[in-house]
């Protein structure tokens, strides 16, 4: 009796190979596809990270770039006015005075520009009576080597708060110094993005030369923050 072929014994048509081909390929490809993909999505991954930790790095750390430590030397401050302000900078104050040889602000040495003290700037922001209510910013203003105060001077000021970033307009603000050379603006709470609180503070325009502060606070939960500061005179 003779066998009837199975399909097994059947040889292959030209379709079926080609078709299983054009399978493999397809397979193939897909598969190479994926990997692409997953090595971007790596690639992707590495570079958001490094990022985000360079912003922090940039605006966290306390001695590196883009900061700097609280610095209230309010050297020509009443006892009175040592008392209204936060534990923590009226402790920085007396630290300071302790050594009057080393504090720039007794000697009126001009006060430099420090890093990450422009971010977000925008010249000539608008007069204000306040940007909220919660904390206040003040301080007194000198001129070098003289130290005498420094009069009817456009001080800017910007901060993160919860109404948004430093970009956002009604964060920022200006306020002229009174005679005595001080300045002071009522601002709502700093909110602290990528690392320790802190407010901006600059001087840009007229007689002296500009000057970009970044100070660093010691908390948000504070009601006074005092950033006096020095200006050198345009020769």
């Amino acid at each position: 009796m003779s066998r009837i072929p199975q399909s097994s014994d059947r040889p292959s048509s030209p379709e079926t190979n080609s078709t299983d081909q054009h399978s493999s390929n397809s397979q193939e490809n897909t598969r190479s596809t994926q990997k692409q993909s997953s090595r971007i999505i790596m690639i992707a991954t590495i570079s958001s990270l490094v990022t985000i930790i360079a912003a922090v790095w940039l605006t966290s750390e306390r001695n590196g770039p883009g900061s700097q430590l609280l610095t209230t030397t309010n050297a020509y401050a009443t006892p009175i006015e040592r008392a209204t302000n936060t534990p923590a900078a009226a402790a920085s104050s007396e630290v300071a005075q302790s050594d009057t040889t080393s504090n720039p602000i007794a000697n009126c040495v001009a006060t430099e520009t420090m890093p990450g003290g422009d971010n977000f700037y925008v010249p000539n922001a608008p007069l204000v009576q306040n940007l909220g209510r919660g904390l206040v910013v003040q301080g007194t203003v000198r001129e070098a080597e003289s130290c005498a105060p420094v009069r009817n001077a456009r001080i800017q000021i910007w901060l993160n708060t919860e109404r948004g970033g430093e970009g956002e307009a009604s964060n920022r603000g200006s306020v002229m110094t009174d005679e005595n050379g001080r300045y002071s603006l009522e601002t709502s709470p700093v909110v602290s993005q990528f690392g320790q609180p802190h407010i901006h503070i600059a001087y840009d325009d007229g007689d002296y030369r500009s000057l970009f502060l970044r100070a660093v606070m010691e908390s948000e939960d504070v009601s006074t923050f005092t950033v006096d500061f020095i200006l050198e005179p345009r020769r």
